[in-house]
């Protein structure tokens, strides 16, 4: 009762400040006009006891359960999903509750029902609720359904203006005259119609609102769309709007997989809006049809807004004979427009330290092509050989990336290096030191017919590398590096996935001995053969350090177990070995297995293995660690 309500007179006689009346909070309570009640005496216990057990038992809090019954035989997955997502028992199931919020929670619960029911179709349903009380009170929802509605008529007002494209339109609709009165079924068919016009080259198409009209006696309802198509059109140009501070329309041209004159779709839009965003350069897009210039072409005006140009990235790993290793990187994304970034890394490492500049150009003359010129200068402490080198290289290439994942990529390239190296005499151990001058032509051609870029489940990938390669040291002499690749991916049930792969190499033309010993073929380590130190497979020199080979032949296979959570956990088995011959065996294999651990993020698995070799040469040490981001393979 508001407290307005409730005054009190004073006792004749008694005034207070200012001679206003009094009040006495012991006097009793006026009765109030047109209730026909007295004001309860609450200085007094209750007549009946069991009034009393029943006010402190309403105001009991106590846990409760639910469920709903009647639903059984029309209830979809969807329908389920939807109430559970949107009860008020549901998201306080396990609390604590009395009968006024059971009560309000039952009502709320039912009317959402309701509205459930008749969204699908059912539009005379009822549902009541009753709470049984007792140590845990149960709520129960009691639905009736009633007959599901079906549509005696729809229409698809205009569609015949889009000409031969009006069916592709009515059949994107996908609603007919039969089909039940599903709310879900309208929604969905009137934005298939609107993206099918868009497709279908009609870019100021516009679709109206359904109007439904329910005939409840007879349980049909009549549905009608407006459809306006507008003129079919061809793309025109790219303008740039007011505030465009970051591609010119002839860049977006070049990365827009549609040409002027090419039918207009809208798919091909967003696909550019898409490649635009993946750039990093950009934040925001807007691609706008408008008129063209032509009656019978649509220009599209973009605005771009910029995105933070500057990135710094880090990468840490550690790998058993490999040791620790520290990439950091700062790079400028756009510092010569359009999509020029530059590029300065650095790797600090145990065995390994480097520094380079990098200009990479990012489409360059059309979709995904990758333009990359690099001036690094690099040092390489490992058991077989100690490089100091620098290089200049360049390549273009096709590439893939979690966006766009492409089957075919390539890449063609050009090194040129000088490398001054050390390693040993094979036959006496002797230590040695030569200067190589080499260039080489590195092409490669990969096939990726997996589900997945970082973490596939299934398919396979094929792929391979030549390098032509001439070097001069002593004399100038030739030399290929070729090598090759084939993984394979397979899921058994939800949870394992099944992974093998396989990796042959070979170098044609020139002795083992001839060839620098930083370009030869080495096995062993997290990305080779597991359970072996980096490149500590095939043969040694007398100090037992690996001196390297012409050929590679190299095996691995896993099962990658998905646990709990992002966890899982990864047995494997690999195998490979380095030959002295130009073509790789099958022979003397070195067989490694272990235990991995996976921690699955959301930018890729990050991996954890531990092997160990089976059959290992001497000093060889008896366990390994691999620490890095992404599969093994």
């Amino acid at each position: 009762m508001p407290p307005a309500l409730a005054q009190t007179a004073s006792p004749p006689g008694e005034t207070g400040a200012a001679g206003t009346p009094t009040l006495d909070p012991d006097s009793p309570l006026a009765p109030l006009p047109d209730i026909g009640v007295e004001w309860p005496d609450l200085s007094t216990a209750p007549a009946d006891p069991g009034a009393a057990a029943a006010v402190t038992d309403a105001a009991a809090e106590r846990r409760y359960g639910w469920r709903i019954e009647g639903i059984d035989s029309v209830a979809t997955p969807l329908l389920r999903q939807r109430f559970a997502d949107n009860s008020t028992l549901k998201a306080n199931d396990g609390e604590l509750a009395n009968a006024a919020q059971l009560d309000r929670r039952a009502r709320e619960d039912a009317a959402l029902l309701v509205s459930l029911l008749r969204a699908a179709g059912y539009y005379d349903a009822q549902v009541t609720s009753r709470i049984e009380a007792g140590a845990k009170p149960q709520v129960i929802l009691e639905a009736v359904p009633g007959g599901l509605y079906r549509f005696a008529g729809v229409t698809l007002a205009g569609v015949e203006a889009a000409g031969n494209k009006a069916d592709d339109l009515t059949r994107a609709f996908g609603v007919r005259q039969g089909d039940p009165v599903d709310a879900d079924a309208v929604v969905n068919g009137t934005a298939a119609v609107a993206t099918m016009a868009g497709r279908e080259g009609f870019p100021f198409a516009r679709v109206g609102e359904p109007e439904l009209v329910v005939d409840r006696s007879a349980r049909t309802a009549t549905l009608a769309l407006d459809v306006a198509p507008g003129g079919q059109r061809r793309f025109g140009a790219i303008v740039a709007l007011p505030g465009n501070r970051v591609f010119q329309p002839d860049h977006v041209g070049e990365i827009a997989r549609f040409r002027p004159g090419d039918p207009y779709d809208r798919g091909s839009v967003d696909d550019l809006r898409r490649a635009l965003i993946q750039s990093g350069l950009v934040s925001a897009v807007a691609l706008t049809p408008v008129e063209g210039r032509d009656p019978e072409t649509v220009d599209l005006a973009m605005k771009l807004d910029p995105a933070p140009p500057h990135t710094v990235a880090g990468e840490l790993g550690y790998g058993t004979g490999e040791g620790a290793r520290l990439e950091l990187s700062w790079t400028h994304r756009n510092l010569f427009p359009p999509e020029g970034a530059l590029t300065i890394r650095s790797v600090l490492g145990t065995q390994e330290q480097l520094s380079s500049l990098v200009f990479r150009r990012n489409n360059f003359k059309g979709r995904d092509r990758v333009l990359t010129l690099q001036v690094a200068a690099a040092h390489q402490n490992r058991d077989a050989y100690e490089a100091k080198t620098y290089s200049l290289s360049g390549s273009l290439e096709r590439q893939t990336n979690i966006f766009f994942q492409k089957a075919w990529t390539w890449s063609l390239g050009a090194e040129l290096l000088a490398s001054d190296e050390r390693d040993v005499i094979a036959s006496t151990g002797q230590p040695r030191r030569r200067t190589f001058l080499i260039g080489a032509l590195p092409t490669s051609l990969v096939y990726d017919g997996t589900d997945d870029l970082l973490n596939p489940s299934r398919g396979f990938r094929l792929g391979g590398r030549v390098s032509p390669e001439l070097s001069l040291q002593g004399a100038a002499f030739g030399y290929t590096r070729t090598q090759f690749d084939a993984s394979l991916y397979r899921s058994v049930g939800e949870r394992v996935v099944l992974a093998a792969r396989t990796r042959l190499g070979t170098i044609l033309g020139a002795p083992r001995d001839a060839v620098a010993p930083s370009r030869r073929f080495y096995a062993g380590g997290g990305a080779s053969v597991r359970g072996y130190g980096y490149q500590s497979i095939g043969p040694r020199d007398p100090n037992n350090d690996p001196i390297g080979g012409r050929s590679l032949t190299e095996f691995a296979a896993e099962a990658r177990i998905r646990l709990f959570g992002n966890f899982g956990l990864v047995p494997f088995l690999d195998a490979g070995n380095i030959y002295t011959d130009a073509l790789p065996r099958f022979t003397g294999l070195r067989y490694g297995t272990g235990l991995g651990v996976r921690y699955y993020s959301n930018f890729g698995p990050i991996r954890l293995d531990v092997g160990t070799p089976i059959n290992p040469q001497p000093g060889d040490s008896r366990v390994t660690v691999y620490v890095s981001l992404g599969q093994a393979f």
